[in-house]
């Protein structure tokens, strides 16, 4: 799956494998040190940001929960009409 912009792409790849590989080899073992692939997380995290920002996609809004909530009821009406 690619990400939110071609310029993400080959870092959300990257990630995706390493992370693949310290959930297999280390978590599922009983390793929970998760700070091997952190800082391709971390890079991977502001390229997204920058391509939302550039595509006007508001990262609060993303964020908002939204669950069991009023609002979540209402748009979810709109979203069957």
């Amino acid at each position: 799956m690619n990400s939110i912009s071609e310029a993400c792409t080959d870092l959300k790849r990257e990630y995706d494998a390493c992370f693949n590989l310290w959930f297999s080899d280390h978590f599922l073992k009983g390793n929970y040190d998760d700070s091997m692939c952190a800082t391709l997380l971390k890079t991977y995290q502001q390229c997204v940001k920058k391509a939302m920002k550039e595509q006007n996609i508001d990262i609060y809004e993303v964020q908002r929960n939204l669950l069991n909530t009023e609002q979540e009821k209402t748009t979810f009406k709109m979203i069957q009409l």
